[in-house]
């Protein structure tokens, strides 16, 4: 099986989702396309609407974000913020994936520590 680097980035990136869009709502509230063309923009990754949509709604049902309504615009859109029990969830699980790959560094070799670097600081510059 041959997996390519952007296979691996896709997958993870959508393993990962529900992390990612917490910690994109954490420094700035967003709509629903925005939060999209963010991911986008910096994993080079497409999720359609029939992911993120879908994941938003779950999201919300936990509490884990809730929503306003802009109507300040020709559309009115519907804005997503960070609870503090998404907050909360988002603490915790950003530290269990650190811990993991710290983990997972120790027990490789050099270069698959360096790929799990490149992939930590790939997320890390995604996430902020």
């Amino acid at each position: 099986m041959n997996t390519t680097h952007k296979d691996i980035q896709v997958k993870l990136t959508k393993s990962l989702l529900d992390l990612i869009i917490l910690q994109l709502l954490e420094k700035n509230p967003m709509h629903g396309y925005e939060i999209l063309i963010t991911i986008q923009k910096n994993f080079g990754v497409y999720c359609g609407a029939s992911t993120i949509y879908p994941l938003l709604t779950k999201l919300e049902r936990k509490k884990y974000l809730k929503h306003a309504w802009n109507m300040d615009s020709d559309r009115p859109k519907k804005i997503y913020e960070l609870t503090n029990d998404g907050k909360a969830l988002l603490d915790y699980t950003a530290g269990s994936l650190r811990s993991i790959v710290k983990s997972i560094g120790k027990d490789c070799t050099h270069a698959t520590v360096e790929a799990d670097n490149s992939l930590e600081l790939k997320l890390a510059s995604g996430l902020k």
